[in-house]
């Protein structure tokens, strides 16, 4: 039995993830919501009129795949550009080339094109001279021109579900036996390589000829121990800088406002997992932990500021003991927005509002003749037994940008409004449930 990539015939030589390339849209595994019946992309094959159509997604799930297959369906022949190397003169070769015979043109990486590559693109597809699909794992509204995105129809594709990608596994393990490979997986390791590739077909199969190399007797079990290895040594599908990242990111810090500590450390996990910079998460839950925590709990901002100083001088692995630490401090702290929502407060009113004098008897004191100038008044709280004088700070009324959210007896706000109350003899400025940010 030859190797996998043995011999000159191409067909051993090209990737298993282009050997099982869809030739149509029935063929694609997933994205129903995009390719199904109904969908605004079939009525336009129907139509016959695709115009400009960006395709938005992480990698490995079938972004080019499906625009192959819209260039079938509509009878056009498929050209792609390099998005990097693409000049002006390629782009109007391909305009006279679309007057000759119908084309769909096709980039990959759409959001490396410059704004005056999209221009001379945008003109052709216009004019109706050609269809047009791009295709980015970037947001399209923060990394394309808005000149594309104002003129394309933008369709975001997800990640493949794990059944989906228990699919693709399967035809790649039946693809390789019709080549005389006979790979042996039982349906937990199909499960497995399905659940570690992440959504991601193309890294999906290229583990399953990982697998198969080397066999050259053409039947073989693979074991738990051979994925393993396959996954070691593959990279960590993780782009700190895309818009994947970032929803991760945001999944986990809403997990630690929400309260909910499993969902918090899968989201953390998924960021050490990823390689994130175990300072950067320890910054997210410093933040978090004066948003979201803040008077209510006022040690969660003492144990992430802690985090951040020992995840700076112990590094990963132990650093991510330390950042579960200091994450579920935040999710299991009860919770106020008080600080974040009167500081917004406040500069609002600051922005919108002529500045206010500073009362006489606040002002400073430290030089001569400042009494001079009326620069008195000013009643020392701490002369009172209480701690507290009845004083006027500023042209404010109580309430106007702080009210507590104090929820239980246990927390510093509740314990500070019930001190003030007993001192004061008035009520602490509460926000309700139901009032308005």
């Amino acid at each position: 039995m030859a190797d996998l990539f043995a011999g000159s015939d191409p067909v051993h030589n090209t990737p298993l993830a282009a050997l099982l390339r869809p030739v149509s849209l029935d063929e694609v595994i997933g994205q129903d919501h995009v390719v199904g019946e109904g969908s605004i992309l079939r009525r336009r094959i129907r139509a016959g009129t695709l115009g400009s159509v960006i395709l938005y997604g992480p990698p490995g799930i079938g972004k080019t795949s499906i625009a192959r297959a819209v260039g079938g369906a509509l009878g056009k022949t498929f050209r792609p550009l390099n998005a990097t190397r693409a000049g002006v003169a390629e782009i109007r070769k391909l305009a006279d080339e679309a007057r000759v015979h119908p084309l769909l043109i096709f980039v990959d990486e759409v959001q490396r094109f410059t704004a005056t590559q999209t221009d001379d693109l945008l003109s052709i597809c216009e004019d109706g001279i050609a269809d047009f699909i791009g295709a980015t794992t970037g947001n399209p509204y923060h990394v394309l021109t808005p000149a594309l995105v104002s003129r394309s129809t933008i369709l975001k594709l997800d990640p493949l579900s794990i059944e989906d990608m228990e699919k693709v596994v399967r035809r790649g393990i039946e693809h390789l036996r019709a080549r005389g490979i006979a790979m042996a997986m039982t349906p937990e390791q199909v499960r497995l390589v399905a659940g570690r590739s992440g959504g991601d077909a193309r890294r999906a199969l290229t583990t399953l000829e990982s697998l198969a190399l080397g066999h050259d007797d053409g039947a073989f079990d693979v074991s738990d121990a051979m994925i393993e290895e396959a996954y070691a040594a593959a990279p960590i599908n993780h782009d700190r800088s895309g818009d994947a990242h970032y929803d991760v990111v945001s999944a986990f810090v809403k997990s630690m406002r929400g309260s909910d500590p499993d969902a918090t450390l899968y989201w953390l996990a998924r960021l050490v997992h990823g390689g994130e910079d175990p300072r950067y998460i320890a910054r997210r839950i410093m933040i978090h932990a004066s948003e979201d925590v803040g008077l209510a709990d006022n040690t969660a901002l003492q144990t992430a500021v802690a985090a951040l100083h020992a995840v700076e001088k112990i590094g990963y692995p132990e650093a991510q003991i330390v950042l579960a630490h200091a994450a579920l401090h935040v999710a299991r702290a009860p919770k106020s927005a008080s600080s974040s929502r009167g500081i917004s407060a406040a500069l609002q009113f600051v922005a919108a509002q002529p500045p206010a004098p500073v009362p006489l008897h606040l002002r400073d004191t430290h030089y001569k003749g400042a009494a001079q100038l009326g620069h008195q008044g000013y009643l020392w709280p701490h002369d009172d037994p209480r701690g507290w004088v009845e004083q006027v700070y500023s042209p404010m009324p109580a309430g106007s940008l702080y009210r507590s959210e104090a929820r239980e007896s246990g927390t510093f706000e509740r314990r500070a409004d019930e001190h003030w109350r007993k001192v004061t003899g008035a009520e602490q400025p509460r926000r309700q449930p139901d009032s308005a940010d």
